[in-house]
């Protein structure tokens, strides 16, 4: 996206094609897990119906779970470099 003109570049250009989520009835650990394997900050969280219901990020790990050890080895992993896809 470097370059790119932001008043002229939609929204579709600059998303991430394919869309990771999570359902939203499995436990913390299984969110964090999905975040850490694909190096997300942010996951979409849906009911087993599809519909969106939500979003979890890093700090919703460390926060509403009480657990700041679990999103610091979130975010250790999310922040390894990557191949690029």
């Amino acid at each position: 996206m470097e370059g790119r003109n932001p008043t002229t570049t939609t929204v579709r250009e600059a998303m991430t094609p394919d869309l990771i989520f999570g359902f939203e009835d499995p436990d913390v650990q299984n969110a964090a897990y999905l975040m850490e394997e694909h190096q997300i900050r942010h996951l979409s969280g849906l009911t087993r119906y599809k519909p969106l219901v939500g979003i979890v990020s890093l700090g919703d790990l460390a926060v509403s779970a009480g657990d700041q050890t679990l999103a610091g080895e979130v975010l250790e992993h999310v922040s390894e470099p990557a191949e690029p896809r």
